[in-house]
């Protein structure tokens, strides 16, 4: 009996929730708010998104939040703010991002200010002064120039959240394997994990306004099968805004024949991929008013519960099209290189070689991405037709029948049918 091991052959176990972190991706474009300010102010908007981010933290004192402002021609951080942050690389929580550095209360607003906050939980005041300090400074230094174009930086605001939930990814794996090797005394496996399953909970919101994403194609679908591969879902709520929701219609360009469709479904068709190619969510808010409504049953559940809540597409449908490489238009068919497959919505132009005795004398078309050359047959050209002289066709002599020539019968042979 006292060679028997007394002590206890198990492991501790914990009972607290994985971590989530929630990256608000705020459509930003000034353009965009003032057509939707009779409806739904910038201000009001805000209002209801720290709702939102306050009842995300609530659920789990772990949980984490990242808002990323998608502005024109650049994407920022809002929160948390890089003038805030320190090199420390370690997660906190209570809602504070990694490295964060508190103020005091009366950096924003004074004495009165702290008086205000008092009865505030201090995470959310902190990412309240955070974001509004740094959506506040991001307008301000917004030029006019800047607001030429039509859509916002959507692509390098994906990357900036890629990048965040790798680096909290990296930090929580590490400080989990740290505290199992000072029990079990294994080796630390520095390679940053592939997925984010068992770790980290993460998901990316997308609050969007504006549309026409053809010019980011590429850069949005690369940014899409990267959140894909790491099992991060895309949900997006598409704020219908008063010109995206009238009914004016456009006509797609294509060497098929021409599709019409309304100028919104066209603005949605790379949200639309992107909520399916990762498993998230697409909901286009047409009542602007009940933001806060939209985000509190659509999108404050987790992955699990939220596909049982909100019915997504149905019968609606994913809108697939592609957008073409040469005029970045969104096309049905189009021409795709063999080699790079590059979409085209015509043929590339000639390269003006001598071909090689198989097509009509040229080299055929150049991909413009890769430069191969490509062959696209006589696609498009139309039959020659050959007639007469003097623009007539000639008439075709009708033979006379041999019962006709002989002036009798119906023209059969004279010949019996033979019987077997």
């Amino acid at each position: 009996m006292d060679n028997l091991d007394g002590s206890d052959h198990y492991s501790k176990t914990t009972d607290e929730p994985t971590p989530s972190l929630l990256t608000i991706i705020l459509d930003t474009h000034p353009a965009a708010w003032s057509l939707l300010s009779p409806t739904l102010p910038l201000s009001t908007a805000l209002a209801h998104i720290l709702v939102f981010i306050n009842a995300h933290l609530a659920c789990n004192n772990s949980n984490e939040v990242c808002i990323i402002a998608a502005h024109p021609h650049c994407a920022e951080f809002l929160y948390p703010s890089p003038q805030t942050t320190t090199t420390s690389p370690e997660p906190s929580t209570n809602g504070h991002g990694p490295g964060t550095t508190e103020t005091s209360d009366k950096d924003d607003g004074g004495e009165e200010g702290g008086q205000d906050s008092a009865n505030t939980y201090r995470p959310f005041r902190l990412i309240q002064r955070t974001l509004l300090h740094s959506l506040t400074h991001l307008l301000a230094t917004t030029t006019p120039s800047s607001l030429s174009t039509p859509t916002v930086a959507l692509s390098g605001a994906l990357t900036l959240a890629l990048t965040y939930t790798n680096h909290l990814l990296t930090s929580l794996s590490t400080t989990k394997t740290s505290s199992t090797t000072t029990s079990t005394s294994t080796t630390i496996d520095n390679n940053p994990p592939t997925s984010t399953t068992g770790i980290l909970n993460a998901r990316i919101l997308l609050i969007s306004l504006t549309g026409n994403l053809s010019a980011q194609y590429i850069p949005l679908t690369n940014s899409i099968f990267a959140c894909s591969r790491l099992g991060i879902p895309i949900s997006v709520a598409k704020i219908s805004t008063p010109s995206s929701s009238s009914s004016s219609t456009t006509t797609t360009t294509a060497p098929t024949p021409q599709t019409t469709t309304t100028k919104a479904e066209e603005d949605a068709t790379f949200l639309q991929q992107a909520s399916d190619t990762t498993h998230g969510t697409y909901l286009p808010i047409h009542h602007p008013h009940g933001l806060l409504q939209y985000l509190m049953l659509a999108f404050l559940p987790d992955q699990s519960t939220l596909p049982h809540l909100t019915p997504g597409l149905g019968e609606q449908g994913v809108d697939f099209r592609a957008a073409c490489f040469c005029h970045r238009r969104v096309v049905d068919v189009g021409f795709v290189c063999s080699v790079c497959l590059s979409i085209f919505c015509e043929p590339p132009p000639d390269g003006g070689k001598e071909g090689d005795g198989e097509g009509e004398g040229e080299g055929g078309s150049v991909c413009l991405t890769c430069g191969t050359r490509l062959r696209v047959g006589r696609y498009g050209r139309k039959p020659v037709l050959v007639v007469g002289g003097g623009g007539r066709a000639k008439k075709k002599k009708r033979r006379n029948r041999v019962g006709d020539a002989n002036g009798g019968g119906d023209g059969g042979s004279g010949a019996g049918t033979p019987v077997r």
